[in-house]
């Protein structure tokens, strides 16, 4: 079975309106004009698009930050990029990220919401999550993570609710693999330094990857790549910014073997 796993591709723009400014859009606005869209380069989208569609794997995974801020227009931007990817065949599992649920204002709560249903082709809606989901040979859960913090933090939250589904759904018996869907990662090596951008109530999950309940975390949120697997593939993997580093992961499911093996792809223009 094969998994392609992209994330963060960051679009962004200028504040749409007036109220930009009384909210915390002033601060990715800020960030994206200044420094984000020197160093995101949004064709290495494109280019991931056109990888998906001709390598057509089982399932595309992509783990949140489509948007800077979370602004309807900055959606519109990457929809006319994804658009063919949605269009496939090719099943899209997608959670928003901290930067697609920026603020609490209601026409981009309302834009976020849409992308999901539009993504999965309606697959699945915000409000299904937390949920689980099969594909061929591996089951799916998927979590939303990312609530609206505070003007300077980039907080994550597992909720109560979605602890509670998820100490419930793996206390079952396991009949193939369970993958986390995540934006935020699970396991935090560096819990102080990254105190403004880490996620909150995830204990009982890095229990469950640790005993096998969940064998694998897929992740974005830090935007270079890195793999936290142990000699099966079991562990955490967090694909990195597509637009910024042009990383995405191509991962395969051995059923024979029940072994996951990573390739970490790079787009170099």
């Amino acid at each position: 079975m094969k998994i392609i796993h992209f994330s963060d591709p960051h679009a962004g723009g200028p504040a749409e309106d007036w109220m930009a400014y009384l909210d915390k859009r002033w601060v990715g606005v800020f960030n994206y004009c200044f420094r984000r869209q020197f160093v995101f380069n949004i064709e290495r989208l494109q280019q991931v698009v056109s990888y998906i569609l001709d390598t057509k794997p089982d399932v595309a995974v992509c783990t949140g930050d489509l948007t800077s801020t979370g602004q309807p227009g900055e959606f519109d931007k990457v929809i006319s990029i994804l658009k063919p990817l949605r269009d496939s065949k090719i099943p899209v599992l997608y959670v928003p990220g901290n930067h697609d649920y920026y603020v609490k204002r209601k026409k981009c709560v309302t834009a976020m919401r849409e992308m999901v249903s539009w993504f999965t082709r309606g697959r699945y809606d915000f409000d299904d999550m937390p949920l689980s989901l099969d594909f061929g040979e591996c089951e799916f859960l998927l979590i939303n993570t990312s609530f609206p913090s505070n003007l300077l933090c980039s907080w994550g939250f597992v909720k109560a609710d979605t602890r509670e589904f998820l100490l419930n759904h793996c206390s079952k018996e396991k009949t193939k693999p369970r993958i986390l869907i995540s934006h935020y990662p699970i396991i935090e090596d560096k819990p102080i330094l990254r105190t403004r951008h880490r996620l909150f109530g995830q204990k009982e999950i890095v229990k469950m990857l640790a005993d096998g309940r969940i064998d694998l975390s897929l992740c974005g949120h830090v935007h270079f790549p890195y793999k936290k697997i142990d000699e099966r593939g079991r562990g955490e993997n967090c694909s990195g910014s597509i637009t910024r580093n042009g990383a995405f992961s191509d991962i395969e499911y051995n059923q024979t073997n029940d072994i996951f093996n990573f390739k970490e792809m790079t787009i170099n223009q």
